[in-house]
């Protein structure tokens, strides 16, 4: 399988997102091929700031298989990570993270900053960045133009 089909499943998540009111963000976890977990941002129906996508992917995760170690794991993430998920990524020992558009602003895997690269961690994931952006971009930019336009 490659990253695109895998991404495309994350977008679906994000346009799930995007119908409830949510900042489109999904994303999926894949281990040995095959998606066993799904996510989407879900801040504003939860009312927390940990709902993010990947966070609610590793509380999945976690509960699935018992485990903190997501060593097994791909996460595909239509965006690139803010800081609070990337340290949270890096920490549960996720092996790879791919994701759509990177994030200048707050990116926390190359984009604004890269907690990733930090020397002193025990843990660095493998991290493809640009797959669908485009589709991605798009995504959130229709989403805050409507939001704008209301």
């Amino acid at each position: 399988m490659s990253d695109e089909i895998f991404m495309r499943e994350a977008l679906h998540e994000a346009e799930l997102a995007a119908a409830a009111g949510e900042v489109p963000i999904g994303a999926v976890a894949v281990k040995d091929g095959v998606v066993v977990a799904r996510a989407r941002n879900r801040v504003e129906e939860l009312h927390s700031v940990t709902a993010h996508a990947e966070f609610l992917l590793l509380h999945q995760l976690e509960n699935l298989y018992g485990d903190w170690r997501m060593s097994d794991f791909t996460f595909y993430v239509t965006k690139e990570p803010c800081p609070m998920c990337a340290g949270m990524i890096i920490n549960s020992r996720v092996k790879r993270v791919v994701f759509g558009i990177s994030d200048p602003a707050a990116g926390a895997l190359g984009g604004a900053f890269d907690l990733n690269a930090v020397s002193g961690l025990l843990w660095h994931c493998d991290v493809t960045s640009g797959v669908l952006a485009q589709e991605a971009l798009s995504l959130i930019r229709n989403f805050f133009r409507a939001r704008r336009n209301q």
